[in-house]
């Protein structure tokens, strides 16, 4: 009898099992798919910038006069305003071309015994339009790293190109008349910034090199070699990305 009971049983669970996992739904298994890593893509800016500047050369050549160098002894101050187009590559390096005007007055020379010179302290006014090609390199600080949207950032750069330059002269004698020359420029370039994203906002140090800054059409002609202008400059970048 026992046996007899133990093979009703088991033929019921062999026929109602396949029943009952037949009424059973079916879930397909989870495929984990990682998230596809694209990189830090590169992007196009358009800039604009502002400055503060101090202008300073080592002396004045003036080929007319005895003796025709004359020590620089006064600062010139005034700014700068620019802007420019660029392209940032993704990975901390990035170029542009910009275009700055840029004012400066009162360098002067203190002129003693110059004949035909007339003797006081002479300044230069200086208007000058100038275009860079520049290159950059942005760093991010410790483990923060950099990107889009990356936080804050250094940076150090570099440029060259050419200043359009005019001047003039005011001090004792007769009055100077405006002159024009066209000079090589180069600059060098570091500060800090912060990255928003579409808008990144920086300020730093812009040290412009004008290898010559030159009036050859005033009664007394005179040239100034290796000007410097020293520029604490903001500027804003905004991508299109």
């Amino acid at each position: 009898m026992r046996k007899l009971i133990a093979a009703f049983l088991l033929t019921g669970t062999a026929v109602a099992g396949p029943a009952i996992a037949a009424d059973m739904p079916y879930y397909p298994p989870v495929i984990e798919i990682p998230d596809v890593d694209y990189g830090v893509s590169g992007s196009f800016y358009l800039r604009g910038s502002a400055a503060g500047n101090a202008m300073w050369a080592k002396e004045v050549f003036h080929p007319t006069a005895t003796p025709r160098n004359y020590a620089i002894t006064e600062y010139g101050y005034g700014y700068s305003v620019g802007a420019g187009v660029g392209y940032e590559t993704g990975t901390g390096l990035r170029v542009d071309a910009t275009v700055d005007y840029l004012s400066n007055e009162k360098m002067g020379a203190n002129i003693t015994g110059g004949a035909p010179l007339a003797n006081g302290l002479h300044t230069l006014s200086l208007r000058s339009t100038v275009v860079l090609a520049n290159a950059y390199y942005d760093f991010g600080f410790g483990d923060m790293g950099y990107g889009a949207a990356g936080g804050a950032f250094g940076y150090v750069g570099a440029g060259a190109g050419l200043a359009f330059n005019d001047v003039i002269t005011d001090g004792p004698g007769l009055a100077d008349t405006h002159g024009t020359n066209t000079s090589l420029a180069a600059a060098g370039m570091a500060g800090v910034g912060y990255d928003f994203g579409h808008i990144v906002a920086d300020v730093g140090y812009r040290g412009l090199y004008i290898d010559s800054i030159a009036n050859n059409t005033a009664a007394q002609p005179y040239s100034v070699a290796g000007a410097w202008v020293h520029e604490v400059r903001g500027t804003l970048r905004y991508r299109f990305n």
